[in-house]
């Protein structure tokens, strides 16, 4: 199995290293990093990363995911890398994303008439392309997979995981990585924060939702969306 996962500077690391841990502990998994060149990238916190291949080189894939982060938001506008996703996807069995990734795949007009969903702060802005926003950890539609916010993404992998292999591998990779969340606190979503923690989080990061809520509009009317 060929799978992809797309690097980007400014992505967040997570979205990518947690299906990164998990799809590579599946057996006879080949799986790559994909960028434009072979040079490193930074992640939004500062981890620089390899890229293993360049879009010339990742032609044939069963499977491309790509993550979210920051510089989404210029990928949404980024037509070589649009363009990459449209011609990868012809032939790719499996289109899936994590995060804000889901909105780089609207972008590129992928998620058309497609159930999907991304993190909590964006995941309206899907309907801009289309798609149709599913509050749920991780949705799939037919050849879809999205996996809402950041730790996801194992999530999500671990659906792939069972897919492909069976739940019985799946539930050996979530073991031998000791999946087993339990957070200290119980604030990981929209539902579960305390009002003010979620008022607090909103106004914080109002400011760049906005300029993501731009860049989506200005995507989706290339697309003849709006």
């Amino acid at each position: 199995m060929r799978i992809g996962l797309l690097l980007f500077p400014d992505l967040t690391q997570l979205d990518l290293t947690g299906p990164l841990e998990v799809f590579t502990r599946m057996a006879g998994a080949e799986v790559s990093l994909i960028w434009k060149s072979l040079e490193l990238v930074g992640s939004d916190r500062g981890m620089q990363i390899m890229p293993s291949c360049t879009f010339k080189d990742a032609r044939n894939l069963d499977l491309i995911c790509v993550p979210g982060g920051p510089k989404q938001i210029e990928l949404m506008s980024d037509d070589e890398t649009l363009n990459y996703l449209r011609r990868v996807s012809e032939n790719c069995g499996w289109i899936t994303s994590v995060c804000t990734g889901s909105l780089v795949l609207a972008a590129a007009g992928l998620l058309d008439g497609y159930r999907a969903t991304s993190h909590w702060s964006s995941i309206d802005q899907l309907s801009l392309f289309g798609a149709i926003p599913v509050q749920e950890r991780v949705v799939r539609d037919r050849n879809r997979i999205t996996g809402a916010g950041v730790t996801s993404g194992i999530d999500f992998a671990l659906t792939i995981a069972a897919e492909f292999q069976g739940e019985c591998a799946a539930k050996e990779i979530q073991l031998q990585t000791e999946y087993d969340p339990a957070p200290p606190f119980k604030a990981g979503s929209p539902q579960s924060a305390e009002p003010a923690i979620l008022a607090a989080v909103k106004d914080r990061i109002a400011p760049f939702i906005e300029t993501r809520w731009q860049a989506s509009k200005a995507a989706a009317r290339i697309l003849g969306k709006t």
